[in-house]
């Protein structure tokens, strides 16, 4: 994978061991396979929250898996422009590349470990594309899209676009070096992520070395979910077998055990795993299509408002390539 690597993983900081004795590892309460959907102009994507209560996915809303695949030229398909309003999208780029650009004036090139961040807020328009030189030549293209809420109170904060390098992401390790832990937002034993989201939450990419095991510690305030990119392992104390396209849902705890399965396919060399977790709005949602708001009059407000041209102006002109 080209996300963000380190060839020798031994420079990097530790995580800390962990006590059993003091440890509550949070047990696998729901394990779901993603379906397969169509987005956009019609690519496929896994949709990871699917079969999953809004309740265990909170303060998270959606999830998307896109990839890993292999695209001929022509092929790569992006979005049309469209609005939203009352959350956060995170797109992370593990392979190939997409631009966006918004109505906030917001945008540029990701690629190869990098994520962009846009809180809609009170409402934004947006469009994701290939490059032209994917769509020329083809490739693999391989990424995630999070949605994450916003609580009533900031559901009409301005508009914001973070772009973050992969470079920015903390990187750390386990006791034996045996995984790559990236922290692009939130907080893991001490070392802080990049992103900053008005919801309090974590966000990490952890890649596995086959038959090697993270006990990772977790704020026992927050949900935690853990979906499989690539690869296959164990989740848990119970060693709850996961494989790519499927999401653990875990119980209370204060960390989450991790192991990728000492044999792994040649084309998944190694166990990827996306976790996040974040502190529970405990609020009522709404959500319909492309805005998630408290009440079913927030989004008839708000798909007014889109109507009306209020959530934003398509740009006259794209954004230069930035990268």
């Amino acid at each position: 994978m080209p996300a963000i690597t380190v060839e020798d993983l031994l420079v990097l900081p530790r995580l800390p061991e962990l006590d059993p004795a003091a440890t509550r590892v949070r047990p696998v309460r729901q394990l779901v396979t993603a379906p397969i959907g169509t987005e956009g102009e019609g690519f496929q994507v896994r949709r990871g929250f699917a079969g999953v209560s809004m309740q265990d996915l909170d303060p998270f809303v959606h999830f998307d898996q896109i990839g890993e695949v292999e695209l001929a030229p022509g092929e790569p398909l992006g979005t049309p422009w469209h609005p939203h309003r009352g959350f956060e999208t995170v797109s992370y780029i593990i392979d190939g590349a997409i631009e966006h650009q918004d109505s906030n004036g917001g945008g540029g090139l990701i690629s190869d470990g990098d994520t962009q961040w846009m809180t809609a807020g009170a409402g934004i328009l947006h469009i994701e594309t290939p490059p032209e030189s994917l769509v020329a030549s083809g490739g693999v293209f391989h990424g995630t899209q999070l949605w994450v809420n916003l609580p009533k109170a900031k559901k009409f904060s301005p508009p914001r676009y973070q772009d973050i390098r992969g470079g920015q992401a903390a990187l750390l390790t386990t006791p034996d070096g045996g995984a790559l832990i990236r922290v692009i937002a939130g907080d893991i034993a001490g070392h802080a992520g990049p992103g900053v989201t008005h919801t309090p939450i974590t966000l990490t990419h952890i890649t596995v070395e086959p038959g090697a095991r993270v006990d990772l510690p977790w704020n026992p305030g927050y949900n935690a979910l853990v979906y499989a990119l690539n690869g296959s392992g164990t989740i848990g104390e119970e060693r709850r077998p996961i494989h790519m396209g499927q999401l653990a849902v875990l119980g209370q705890g204060d960390a989450l055990t991790l192991q990728a399965d000492p044999s792994q396919e040649s084309r998944s060399p190694k166990l990827d795993l996306y976790v996040i977790g974040g502190q529970p709005i405990r609020e009522p949602v709404f959500h319909y299509g492309p805005f998630v708001m408290n009440t079913r009059q927030e989004v008839i407000q708000a798909v007014e408002d889109y109507q009306a041209g209020r959530l934003g102006v398509i740009p006259a002109e794209r954004l230069p390539h930035t990268g």
